[in-house]
């Protein structure tokens, strides 16, 4: 098996109301920009619209290599992560991903606070969760090199569900943990050589 290429450019996809603020992404930005700083980096903030977040990510890797691309994704970030590997064949790395979106955020149909600044809002249209379900269709054939750390601790989404959703990932399960993964710190070695930053 030849060695895969080290990874060049880096996106990083943030979950449900979330930002580039979060924790994950603020620390993986530190860590990318102290030790890796010929990787190009990129964490945009995400539109409520899953189909416009999707425009946005595609036009803004455009040009990106893939082969030596590779992206994070969070929750509903994770579920997004999932598509754009599969598009792209790039490698993933997903945590505590979404993996029934339509279905978990059907409920969530209305006005919104954003997660770290409460007052910015936004509404989640009832299209929204048709549009998970369009991306979600787009999930066929083999999965590409994929990571995913899954915390049997998670508040939100069920471990079991994400597990048996990801049957040819390399998965790091948790005993413990929460949805926030806020033990991330000690995620950061097996992270970092899955990715083989340049």
């Amino acid at each position: 098996m030849s060695p895969k290429a080290q990874t060049t450019h880096l996106l990083y996809l943030h979950g449900f109301r979330s930002s580039p603020l979060s924790m994950k992404a603020q620390k993986m930005a530190q860590w990318v920009s102290q030790h890796h700083p010929r990787v190009h980096w990129w964490c945009p903030q995400l539109p409520p619209s899953p189909q416009e977040a999707m425009d946005l990510v595609r036009q803004g890797t455009a040009d990106w290599p893939w082969a030596q691309t590779a992206v994070i994704g969070s929750s509903l970030g994770g579920f997004y992560a999932q598509c754009f590997a599969a598009a792209t064949g790039c490698r993933a790395v997903l945590l505590n991903p979404a993996v029934e979106p339509a279905r978990d955020l059907a409920s969530h149909v209305g006005l919104q606070q954003a997660w770290h600044d409460p007052s910015q809002s936004f509404y989640f249209q009832p299209e929204y969760v048709e549009q998970l379900t369009q991306l979600q269709s787009s999930l066929v054939g083999p999965a590409p090199e994929t990571f995913a750390i899954v915390a049997k601790g998670d508040e939100v989404l069920r471990w079991e569900e994400m597990v048996s959703h990801l049957p040819q990932a390399r998965i790091k399960l948790l005993p413990g943990s929460d949805h926030a993964l806020s033990d991330f710190d000690t995620h950061r070695a097996d992270i970092l050589d899955f990715l083989q930053l340049a």
